[in-house]
């Protein structure tokens, strides 16, 4: 399918397809998290769409298959194409399969980075904080360990 940035420009056009696309971030390179070797391409969009967040799922993972995507066998392994659901202007959904926000988006500057760029202001429902908070508490220097 191409080099990652190339598949994700690829895929984030025909995302624009399932609604409006009111913000898109920049591009950005990442190391892979787990067994993968594989270098990753991330960004992140803002989709005004009908469709509730399982449904919007279905789509998204039968485009991930579209790409090339196969989900059997070990877990985080490398992967053409990984699309999530990471906030939700409804606030929290929580239903089998399926968890928004995401669960571990706080924890990955990865996804914090793109989502921040675009929007900054907006909250996470379980903690309350801003993408901006969220992102400088993950990325602040720390203090060496004596």
């Amino acid at each position: 399918m191409g080099t990652p940035r190339a598949v994700l420009a690829a895929a984030m056009e025909e995302l624009a397809a399932l609604g409006t696309v009111t913000a898109r971030s920049a591009v950005i390179d990442s190391a892979p998290v787990g067994p993968s070797q594989r270098q990753y391409a991330n960004a992140a969009l803002v989709l005004e769409t009908e469709r509730l967040p399982p449904a919007l799922l279905m789509v998204l993972q039968a485009m991930e298959q579209d790409f090339g995507r196969v989900r059997r066998g070990q877990r985080w392994r490398a992967r053409v194409l990984d699309l999530d659901i990471v906030l939700w202007s409804g606030g929290a959904w929580n239903a089998p399969g399926l968890t928004v926000p995401h669960p571990l988006f706080r924890t990955r500057p990865f996804v914090l980075a793109p989502a921040l760029a675009i929007a900054a202001s907006w909250r996470d429902p379980a903690s309350g904080l801003t993408l901006r908070q969220l992102h400088a508490r993950l990325t602040r220097p720390r203090p060496l360990p004596r």
